[in-house]
């Protein structure tokens, strides 16, 4: 008989990574290690055997702990199972709630990497290799309450994304990009934009750039600690790296010097009174050239003086597991945004992940509402000028052991944190 246990790390993940369609980086052995040091969480990792120890299903399961020594569980993107096989899910399920109600768990949550809906860079919809509506009905009959079909990001993960599939040629890769994504990336190279590998040294400058980020968009979203011990765990095992985008000032400033010499060479003939009518008019469009360069030359000059010769503008932060890639987090600086150094970092690591055999390159995160009065609208635009192919899974799922605790933290709870936060506000 099929029956539920707790697996150690190693013989867990072999199971996870060499799944041929669940592997994820959220599910691995490695996440819940993370976890379990980062986000005051305890990793479980659950498996169902037969009986001669072959493993049928898996999951990690992050206990939460709540007051009165109630707990909720949280399976990051679902099971690590085959979701067709109805009865192998149903009876994964089942022994898995009995495991949760033994630790005091009011819910189980699940939020399963099943596409719902994908269209590739033309907006021609894809066909799935299995019946997703079949599915979520069938989670629905397990005893699964599903939480609607979200936009933005009110998830525990994203509900949607852009997936770049490496099982073609790099030049259809390339092709797929939006012409003005192409013209970019040639800019930055014109600016002499690198993009470099960096070590755990790098952090500092990742994390200061996430910090711009953050402050220019309103939210926050780690601290340094975080970002230290992710690295660590997941460098340990060569399965992360930091993409540097930097500018060099100093050649840039000699580039503009050396043009600018130029155009005052020709613009020198001209310097006179008696001139025909397009002499004047080319005179006028090089001294308008000119005035420009100086003013690069004085903002680059000040650049220099406040940051250094070498300016780090850009850092992606990229994990790897199995045949697959996130760029898990992007920081930016917010200047000297015509080198467009985010465009060229962002090319040189799909490049790098491509070489080196990676099937699937994800973005992890985009939205659904797709209105112009979105703000987070510009996020989706310059994802999808990379020619990802666009996802929606399928959403979050739970599945409720004790319904009284479970309105009381999930509906009573957030409203008197929220009363709390504004009578706090009122008083300052």
């Amino acid at each position: 008989m099929n029956k539920l246990v707790e697996l150690d790390g190693i013989k867990y993940d072999e199971y996870v990574k060499s799944h041929p369609v669940k592997s994820h980086f959220l599910q691995s052995f490695y996440w819940g290690e993370f976890a379990k040091r980062e986000k005051n969480v305890t990793p479980y990792y659950m498996g169902f055997v037969d009986d001669n120890d072959n493993i049928l299903a898996g999951t990690l399961l992050l206990q939460k702990h709540l007051p009165l020594g109630y707990s909720y569980f949280y399976a990051p993107r679902g099971f690590v199972i085959d979701f067709s096989n109805y009865k192998l899910v149903s009876d994964f399920t089942k022994k898995l709630i009995e495991f949760i109600k033994t630790k005091k768990g009011i819910f189980l949550k699940i939020d399963p990497d099943i596409i719902w809906h994908e269209e590739d860079c033309n907006g021609v919809v894809k066909n799935q290799e299995y019946n997703a509506k079949e599915i979520f009905d069938n989670l629905k009959k397990i005893g699964f309450k599903h939480l609607g079909f979200t936009k933005n990001f009110e998830t525990m993960q994203p509900r949607y994304t852009f997936r770049i599939d490496f099982n073609k040629s790099w030049e259809e890769i390339e092709n797929n990009f939006s012409k003005t994504t192409k013209q970019r990336i040639k800019k930055a190279c014109d600016y002499g934009v690198e993009v470099t590998v960096g070590n755990k040294e790098d952090i500092d400058t990742f994390f200061q750039l996430m910090i711009l980020t953050e402050n220019r968009k309103d939210f926050v979203t780690h601290n340094k600690k975080y970002y230290e011990t992710l690295y660590e765990i997941w460098h340990n095992l060569d399965l992360c790296n930091i993409f540097i985008g930097k500018v060099n000032i100093e050649k840039i400033l000699n580039k503009n010097k050396e043009e600018l010499s130029k155009l005052e060479s020709e613009l020198e003939p001209l310097d006179k009174e008696e001139l025909s009518k397009s002499a004047k008019s080319k005179r006028k469009e090089l001294e308008k050239r000119i005035e420009k360069i100086n003013n690069d030359i004085e903002k680059y000059q000040d650049a220099k003086e406040k940051y250094g010769n070498i300016i780090p503008l850009s850092a992606h932060f990229i994990i790897e597991y199995g045949n697959k890639a996130w760029v898990l987090y992007a920081g930016n600086h917010n200047i000297l945004s015509e080198t467009y150094t985010n465009y060229k970092t962002y090319y040189e690591h799909i490049n790098y992940y491509y070489q080196k055999g990676i099937k699937i390159y994800d973005q992890f995160g985009t939205i659904g509402d797709l209105r112009d009065t979105n703000h987070l609208l510009g996020l989706h635009e310059f994802k999808k000028k990379f020619g990802g192919n666009y996802i929606e899974f399928m959403g979050e799922f739970d599945y409720v052991t004790n319904g009284f605790m479970y309105f009381v933290f999930t509906k009573l709870v957030p409203i008197y944190r929220n009363v709390v936060k504004k009578v706090a506000k009122m008083r300052k």
